[in-house]
């Protein structure tokens, strides 16, 4: 797969989990923290995959995943919230075998079979081509989700 498509699922996701975890609060979404430091080249502006970072939280807000008061520079996104249409999507139940075999109650298996959780599975597991599947059904058109959410 192309290097920045799985930057962009990658820093898609955490942004998008990021205000899963403090929806339905707004908050900053701060490049450094989705991706890490990054140095300004000679002229003082920030690295190519820095202002890709900043081009995908904007391309989300622009397709109706988050909302957001602006760019802060090129530091952040000031007063990000998740979309309804998001939030749906992230609690969308994905159907996994595995836990559906491991005999959990059906509490725990709702709430680890969302989006959200595999999403964030795939990400500290360092598994790209989870992550890859994973974030194609986040932004598939909606006929292609399930509709079942927790």
């Amino acid at each position: 797969m192309d290097l920045q498509i799985e930057h962009f699922y990658q820093d898609a996701s955490r942004a998008l989990l990021l205000l899963y975890r403090v929806f339905p609060r707004k908050t900053p979404l701060y490049i450094d923290e989705l991706i890490g430091f990054q140095e300004l080249d000679q002229y003082g502006l920030p690295s190519p995959r820095h202002q890709s970072c900043l081009g995908t939280l904007l391309w989300l807000g622009d397709e109706g995943y988050l909302r957001h008061d602006g760019p802060l520079h090129y530091e952040a996104i000031d007063q990000a919230v998740l979309t309804e249409k998001a939030f749906l999507r992230l609690t969308t139940r994905i159907a996994d075998p595995i836990l559906e075999a491991a005999g959990l109650p059906p509490d725990q298996l709702r709430v680890r079979s969302t989006l959200a959780r595999q999403l964030q599975h795939a990400i500290d597991s360092s598994d790209d081509e989870q992550l890859a599947r994973l974030a194609r059904l986040l932004f598939a058109p909606t006929q292609s989700v399930r509709s079942d959410t927790v």
